[in-house]
């Protein structure tokens, strides 16, 4: 389980404690330290000397917390320690953590706020899949005064997160400022809002069944790409629906709802050979011909007259890593290879190249058009040269260059970078 050794997961854990003999598994606890708070080496003692109590094992994991664009310190904390508390699971495990009805109540309140549909305002499920185990929330319909009440029954001690009394964070404003204030008009709040995350869970369900159900009749076989004359049959609440399964299928962060709006907007009313895209933080969504692609956030292209060398191996960030191994009647031919190696370059324009069975030299754009190659990998195909003659692009070689029967050769392989297609 997770255990921040505050009063919520000091409750869990001594309960599950307790419980030991009936649980199925071994039960072990977890604290993410994240670096920020000067009191953390004080947090992970108070938490070990817990576990020694309690004969229950205890480990440490570190994790940073580097926000992106957009966003907040909280976010990128919690992303990274699931991230790595993640890295713990396998298919026979689960990560219990010490959520409970109140942290409920402040999600949906703030999905409702950040104006979300009902996969949002269904906040935090009981149990959810994470990494290659499972999420699970024991505590999720237990009000927070029941677990003070256990924790002083029992002579419980807890660490109290001094962040926890920032009412500039928005949980913060809402837990101290607003929600007190509002339960003395509606007691029977929280009960309420749960109840509503209860059947906004069951809405989203069955809208994610109708999205799936779409994604397979409008995607590629490989479901990286989708056909924009299939999705223009949809109503646009599917479509809407339908790109947001498409896009966490691709484990990609989720664009907001002008970003989404534009997705359809742009991409549907675009002319046939517009190359239209739209971007959020990490990533991207592209028109290609009479489809979609959706791809991280793209680096511009490397920089290019790197040398690679016989044998050896190049790494490109965002191209992935070129490589010469030797060998015999096969690959580029070593009369083509200088003596201090290939240089490795970009598309500047105006290239002309000759492929292994074209009788026709032809430019770059010809070719990348014949293959069916979308402009942003394009301009990511790596140009190999010798000296001053293109001999191969990508791993394609160029006629003439070509290793003979018994003669020496360099084969030139070529380790994509995700997302890119062979060539």
């Amino acid at each position: 389980m997770a255990h921040s050794g505050g009063l919520d997961s000091q409750v869990l854990l001594h309960w599950l404690a307790e419980q030991r003999g009936h649980l199925q598994a071994e039960l072990h606890a977890c604290h993410v330290d994240h670096g920020l708070q000067p009191d953390a080496l004080a947090w992970v003692a108070h938490c070990r000397r817990t576990c020694e109590a309690l004969g229950v094992p205890f480990r440490v994991l570190a994790a940073a917390a580097r926000s992106t664009p957009g966003e907040s310190p909280e976010a990128a904390a919690r992303r990274a320690r699931y991230q790595v508390l993640a890295g713990l699971l396998d298919r026979h495990t689960s990560l219990l953590t010490a959520h409970h009805r109140d942290d409920q109540v402040e999600t949906v309140l703030l999905q409702l706020f950040r104006g979300s549909g009902p996969a949002g305002l269904a906040a935090m499920p009981l149990l959810a899949p994470l990494g290659e185990g499972w999420l699970l929330r024991p505590l999720l319909n237990v009000p927070r005064t029941m677990l003070l009440g256990y924790a002083q029954r029992h002579g419980l001690h807890w660490v109290e997160d001094p962040s926890n009394l920032d009412t500039r964070i928005p949980r913060n404003w809402l837990r101290h400022d607003l929600l007190p204030r509002i339960r003395t008009r509606w007691p029977g709040l929280d009960g309420a809002v749960a109840r509503s995350a209860g059947l906004c869970a069951e809405a989203a369900s069955a809208l994610d069944r109708q999205a799936r159900a779409d994604l397979q009749a409008v995607a590629a076989n490989d479901g990286a790409t989708l056909s924009l004359d299939a999705l223009c049959t949809l109503p646009a609440d599917r479509q809407r629906h339908c790109l947001r399964r498409w896009l966490r299928d691709l484990e990609l962060p989720l664009p907001g709802h002008r970003q989404l709006t534009e997705i359809l907007d742009v991409m549907l009313a675009a002319r046939a050979d517009a190359q239209p895209r739209v971007v959020w933080p990490g990533a991207e969504v592209r028109r290609f011909r009479a489809w979609l692609y959706a791809v991280p956030s793209l680096p511009p292209p490397p920089a290019g007259g790197q040398r690679l060398r016989s044998p050896g191996e190049l790494h490109l960030p965002g191209v992935g890593r070129l490589r010469l191994e030797a060998a015999v009647g096969a690959g580029l031919a070593a009369r083509e290879v200088p003596v201090d190696g290939l240089t490795v370059a970009f598309r500047r324009g105006g290239e002309r190249f000759r492929p292994v069975g074209d009788p026709h030299h032809r430019s770059l754009k010809q070719l990348f058009q014949r293959w069916g190659l979308a402009p942003w990998e394009r301009e990511r195909m790596p140009l190999v040269y010798a000296g001053e003659r293109l001999v191969a692009v990508g791993t394609c070689l160029a006629a003439g260059s070509e290793a003979g029967i018994e003669e020496k050769g360099w084969v030139l392989t070529w380790q994509k970078a995700p997302l890119f297609v062979n060539v």
